[in-house]
């Protein structure tokens, strides 16, 4: 056979990585180029290897993988990025392919599922699911339902984030670590999430936040 593509793994959870190099390294036509536990440690080592894919998970620590992707995109533009994530495609599918990535798969996903979104992005070809493909092309369409929004699709990346760590009874301190931001910036998107989501204290936003969160949370996910 050819070359093998190489894929790089980026992933906060050793088991996880571990469990898809063992997946990837069974294929006769793929192989592991490396993996990192954050995203610094990716750019780091993107900046002294080449894979011919990049499969990132959105929660990482410090930085997110939403940010990972967008600063990837600016260094490498040519370097394609599969998202593999716990997180419901309806919540971040759309973001993730609007920062810069080709694909998006639900860690619950089954392996072939996976092998193939990675195949068809090293193709050069989208991967999402059906159901989500169906959602963004109706959106395209004008067709979307108009209750069919959440109310946090008006909330950027980054507030988005904060909002979640709110959900997941995280105080403003240890959010700003959590993101590595100033207790001042995290205080300033407290301010933009009560205005964005019409809720007059930061008492009904940790109402708000934590019953979002409950109700998204996916199997096994840790509070």
């Amino acid at each position: 056979m050819g070359k093998k593509s190489s894929v790089f793994i980026v992933d906060d959870h050793p088991i996880m990585r571990d469990g898809i190099s063992q997946l990837i390294a069974q294929q006769p036509d793929l192989e592991v180029g490396g993996s990192a536990s954050s995203a610094s440690e990716a750019l780091d080592a993107l900046g002294r290897s080449t894979p011919d894919l990049l499969l990132v998970d959105i929660s990482l620590g410090g930085m997110s993988g939403i940010d990972l992707i967008k600063i990837v995109k600016k260094r490498r533009p040519r370097l394609p990025v599969l998202v593999l994530s716990m997180h419901s495609e309806d919540l971040y599918a759309e973001r993730a392919i609007r920062a810069g990535a080709k694909g998006y798969v639900m860690k619950h996903a089954s392996a072939s599922t996976l092998l193939e979104a990675i195949r068809r992005v090293l193709a050069g070809r989208v991967y999402l699911s059906p159901a989500m493909t169906d959602k963004l092309l109706e959106k395209a369409a004008g067709s979307e339902p108009a209750a069919g929004g959440s109310p946090v699709d008006v909330l950027s990346d980054r507030e988005l984030e904060v909002f979640k760590l709110i959900g997941r009874g995280l105080r403003p301190q240890r959010i700003a670590e959590e993101l590595q931001l100033s207790i001042k910036t995290v205080e300033t998107y407290y301010s933009r999430l009560k205005l964005k989501l019409n809720v007059r204290d930061a008492a009904a936003l940790l109402q708000l936040a934590i019953a979002w969160h409950d109700d998204l949370k996916e199997p096994g996910e840790t509070p």
